[in-house]
Parts: structure tokens; sequence; C-alpha cells
């Protein structure tokens, strides 16, 4: 019989060990390579979602001092209130002036030479009675003028401080829009370097050409700044903007301030009775109507105050007080009107009655004569939101992007035993039919991530997204196909792109 072979087994069993270990190495490799792509995509979610979460934050800040700007707009009109009802004392005691001017032309009209006594001639002293009080009124009329003249210098400083109040709240939210710029460009600013040191080290910023369009969509999200996205609504012009703080800064005002009616319980209780009584004695002058305004307003005059102003983009702010007078004594009456009206803007302003009158007042600059990026501290600005119809647009909600790379392979052996080698490749030679070549894992993984910065009023759903409510809020949002594509084009990886493109692909 012959001999039999041995050895086989042995062969067979190296041959199958070094398989195991080659597959033990492989699933570490893969492994270890699944997991840091998990750490890579959980990481571009975070930077995604708290990219879009700062931007809600400015957002709100950006509501939130828009309405203390309008606040400022009302304070501003409060004073102009405050100013013309003062301003309109001097010409209520001049209306009645006027009233016992009247009353004496009655009185002189039935004086008529009588014999001695003088008593039988009562309605031609009444008539130089009527002349002395009308001076003593005139007299008073001019004390107040100069009263309220001695006040215009302090209301003047009131009227410029609001004002830079104004410039300063834009100016910073210029600043929170410049922070927030940096931010979105490498999702490594405001603190957001500290998700990299937590969660991936080995990670890459996010990849600039994708910050710059994280930029674009916050720029087009903001009427008044370059909007570089094809596809969305222009800018509004300045006076449209205008027009939107002046309406409500205007609906803004309290009662007093937007509507002062007879009866005038504002007025000083001296004042009154020296107007009623004290000047004349006898009968009494009684202010019958009386109708005053302070708003923000684009031109001068009773209407611009007291009636609607359509246009009204708000180039100057002020205040305007008119009535009538009734005045009784002896035998005769008087009637007469009186007015005033203050306003502040970038041309020196108006004040009336002159007598009260001692300076310019151009402490206002208009509420939006520039544009937005030229308005820091040079003009009274403010942030609006940039509405789009498109629903394929999020109706100009923005969107925030991540892309981040992050090698998912260890950078070092030593780090990673089962890592043969620095190539993440596995080669030999297999004789006469060639070498072969095994991948283990992919050297450097990507992270893809998206996030909506979104308008929502709980109890409000239906409510148009707007920068003077603070309830705009940051989530996840799935990708489009076209937005992939486009992401991962900016990223430089058109192959991918081509893929993502692909209609009904998952992402």
């Amino acid at each position: 019989m012959k001999r039999a072979a041995r050895g086989q087994a042995l062969v067979l069993a190296s041959l199958s060990l070094f398989l195991l270990s080659l597959m033990v190495v492989l699933s570490f490799n893969l492994s270890h390579a699944l997991r840091m792509k998990t750490r890579l995509q959980q990481h571009s979610d975070a930077v995604a979602y708290s990219m879009a979460v700062l931007q809600a934050r400015t957002l709100n800040y950006y509501a939130m001092s828009n309405r203390a700007i309008a606040s400022t707009f009302v304070a501003m009109n409060t004073v102009h209130a405050y100013m013309s009802a003062a301003s309109s004392t001097g010409d209520m005691m001049r209306a009645a002036q006027t009233d016992f001017y009247e009353v004496m032309g009655l009185e002189f009209a039935q004086c008529s030479p009588c014999p001695w006594p003088p008593s039988a001639c009562l309605h031609c002293l009444h008539g130089l009675q009527a002349l002395r009080i009308a001076t003593k009124f005139g007299r008073e009329g001019r004390n107040y003028d100069n009263k309220v003249k001695n006040t215009e210098n302090t209301f003047n400083k009131a009227v410029k401080s609001l004002d830079v109040m104004m410039n300063t709240i834009h100016a910073s939210q210029k600043l929170v829009g410049t922070e927030l710029i940096n931010a979105l460009r490498d999702g490594n600013s405001s603190g957001l370097d500290q998700l990299r040191q937590i969660n991936a080290p080995e990670a890459s910023t996010v990849n600039s050409a994708v910050g710059g369009m994280n930029v674009a969509e916050f720029s087009c999200a903001i009427d008044g700044m370059v909007c570089a996205l094809p596809g969305r609504p222009s800018n509004a012009s300045n006076s449209t903007r205008g027009i939107e703080i002046t309406e409500v800064a205007n609906a803004s005002r309290p009662d007093w301030t937007a509507n002062r009616s007879y009866p005038l319980e504002w007025l000083n209780p001296q004042f009154s009775q020296d107007l009623m009584h004290n000047i004349q004695g006898e009968g009494a002058t009684m202010i019958v109507s009386h109708s005053g305004s302070a708003k923000t307003v684009n031109s001068r005059g009773n209407g611009a105050f007291h009636n609607a102003n359509a246009g009204n983009d708000g180039s100057m702010s002020g205040s305007h007080e008119h009535g009538d007078t009734f005045s009784f004594w002896k035998h005769g009456i008087g009637v007469a009107t009186y007015s005033s009206e203050i306003e502040s803007d970038a041309n020196g302003g108006h004040h009336s009655p002159s007598g009260a009158h001692s300076g310019n007042h151009n402490g206002f600059g208009g509420a939006n004569t520039k544009n937005l990026l030229a308005c820091t501290m040079q003009g009274d600005c403010f942030m609006k939101f940039r509405a789009d119809p498109d629903q394929k647009h999020d109706f100009g909600q923005p969107h925030v992007y991540s892309y981040i790379t992050m090698p998912l392979r260890a950078d070092a052996v030593t780090k990673a035993p089962w890592q043969l080698n620095t190539s993440a490749t596995v080669k030999w030679d297999n004789g006469g039919t060639g070498t072969a070549t095994i991948n283990l894992a992919a050297n450097e993984g990507a992270g893809l991530s998206k996030a909506l910065v979104y308008y929502h009023r709980l109890g409000a759903w239906k409510e148009d997204p707007n920068m003077f409510n603070p309830f705009w809020r940051a989530k996840l949002h799935p990708f489009t196909a076209q937005e992939a594509a486009e992401v991962l084009t900016a990223a430089g990886q058109t192959d991918a792109a081509q893929m993502a493109a692909v209609p009904n692909l998952p992402l």
C-alpha cells in the first residue's frame, strides 16, 4: 500500500486562520470607520442645528430690538406731544385775547353819546374794560410762550438723545449680525468650536463654500442686505421699510399721545383758572373743542397728524394741536381758534407759535433714510424680514447647511493595532494570476446636514414671519435632492452631487 499524504490539514488550517484574521481586521476597521462616521454625522447635525439656533436667536434679537426702536419712536412722539401741548397754552391765551376784541367790538357797537352821569354809558365803559382784559390775555400769552421757550433746549436734547439711542440699537443689530455671519461661514465661531472639541476633535470646520451658502441664506432673509441667491425677491426701497416701522410705531402710541381731545384734563389747574376766570373776573372763557395728536409723519400740517397719511415713511417726528375758545362777558361774546405745531427732522424742523421757539429742531434723521448697511450711527433704520412667496424657498425662512470631513481611520497604527498599515489596504501576490488588493476602510468621510430657521407663534401658526415678534426657532430639516446637490457641488464633491440629484434617491 502507498504511504498516505500528510500536512494538508496544516495548510488548510493556516489558510483559514489567515482569512479569519483578515476578516477580523476588516471587521475592526469597518466597525471603527462606522463609529467615526456616526460621530461625524452627529457632529455635523449638531453644528447645523447650533448655527440655526444662533441665527434664530439673532432674529429674535432683531425682533426685540425692533420693538425697542419702535418704542423709541413712540417716546419721541410723546416728547413732541408734551411740547406742542405746552406751546398751545400761549395761543389759548391769544385766542381769549381775540375773544375779548370781539366782546369789545360788541360793547362799542352798543355805545352811543349819552348825558351825564357816565353810568348811563356802560357799554362804552365795558368796551374799554374789554380792551384792557384783551391786553392782559395777550401779555399772559407772551408769558407762556417764554416759559415754553425756556424748555426748548432741554426738549431738543431729549429728541437728539432718543435719536442716538435708535442709532445705537441699530449698531448693535449690525454687530450681532456680523458675529452671526462669521459663525455661519466657519461653524467654529461664537463658541461653536467647543462642539468640535467635545464631539469630534479630528473633524474639519464647515467647508468655506458651504459656509458662504449659509451667509447668503441669512442675507436673503434680511430686507436691505445683498441677496446673491437666484430667484429671491429684490430689496424693498428705503421708503417702503420706513413705512413699515412708521406704521408699527404709530400704532403703538398710547392714547394721550395719539389723541388729546376735550376735556383737557391735562392742563395745569392754575392755568385753567386764569384762562376761565381770574384774568377777566366776570363771565368765563372756555375751551369748547380740542384735537391733538403726535406721530411720526412725512409732512407738516393738520392733515398729516389727524388724518390717514398714505405712504407715510416717517421723515419727521412731531405733534399738532388745535381747538376753539368761547368767551362771554357783560353784554358780549367771542369765539376764536388756537393751534400749535412742532416737528423735528434732518432739516431744522418747525415750531409754532413762533414766540415759543428759539432754535432748530434737527434731532431726528428719519425712519429709514439710508441703505441698511450704511445706516449704522447715521440713520434710523431697522431690520425687516424679506418674505418670499415661493414655498420651495420655505417662504424666505433661512436654511443652514453643514459639510464637515473627518478621517475615519486612526492617524497612527499604535492607536489602532488592527490597522495593518497606514494605507488601509492589503495587497498580496497570487502568482501567475497577478496581485490583489483589499480596501479595509475609507480614509476620510463627510457629514452633510441641514437645519431650518423658522417662525412659529404658539396658538397663531398662521402668523406671517416677521421681525417684530420673537418667535424664531430652529430644527434639523430634510434635504431635497436639489439642495443636497448644490451643497455637495459647493464642497467640490461633483460625483456625489450627481448621485444626489438622481430622483427618488434616499439621502
